[in-house]
């Protein structure tokens, strides 16, 4: 965005500079994983899965519209087959995240939005129930309402949504318990949480999301 435009006249010596002072924390050794960078910022496609709704669908759309200018909805495409896990009738999570995949680029991030359960291998658990999952960094998450309140599913399934695209920017969960990347370990506790943290919320900046 904008890299590609010749230097004004006169704007070479400056420009030696902002590239040299780009590289000295480089040389130094002291880039930390949250230091703000330049990045161009992928467009986030919201793809729902099998039955879900479109009211729903739209509802994450617009929400995510609110915080990034790149958002893309499409239309529902079938769960895959090869995803489901019979013993515990549920989808793996890991199997319909490598799934979405193949429907991106390089340039995008997909978030799958489910209305079944989901699991995951956590540990010597080999099958445990999760509300989400993503790629850490990644190309592709998934969420699911299945886990969350009902009377307050809306409000819910934002911060499961918001909380795995984190992930596939780069972001590991968080120990602050408002903050959108907390770690759910096993519960529900997303009414606790009202918006991602100082830390969280300047990385997420540096990578083109518009959050106030």
């Amino acid at each position: 965005m904008g890299m590609n435009k010749r230097p004004p006249t006169g704007g070479q010596p400056q420009l030696q500079k902002c590239i040299l002072f780009l590289l000295l924390p480089w040389l130094s050794g002291k880039v930390a994983c949250r230091q703000p960078v330049i990045h161009v910022s992928r467009v986030v496609v919201v793809q729902p899965l099998g039955d879900f709704p479109s009211a729903t669908a739209k509802q994450v759309y617009n929400e995510l519209k609110s915080v990034h200018r790149k958002v893309l909805l499409r239309s529902s495409i079938p769960l895959p087959a090869h995803a489901w896990y019979a013993p515990r009738i549920r989808y793996r999570a890991d199997s319909l995240i490598a799934y979405l995949r193949q429907f991106g680029s390089s340039d995008t991030v997909l978030i799958g939005l489910t209305t079944q359960d989901i699991s995951v291998t956590k540990g010597d658990i080999k099958d445990w129930g999760v509300m989400g999952y993503g790629y850490c960094p990644g190309q592709a998450c998934v969420a699911s309402t299945y886990r969350l309140t009902k009377k307050r599913q809306q409000q819910q399934y934002y911060k499961v949504a918001i909380h795995e695209l984190g992930h596939t920017q780069g972001l590991p969960h968080c120990s602050v318990i408002s903050c959108y990347m907390r770690d759910a370990a096993g519960g529900n506790p997303l009414d606790e949480e009202h918006d991602f943290c100082p830390d969280c919320k300047s990385f997420l900046v540096s990578k083109g999301w518009q959050l106030r």
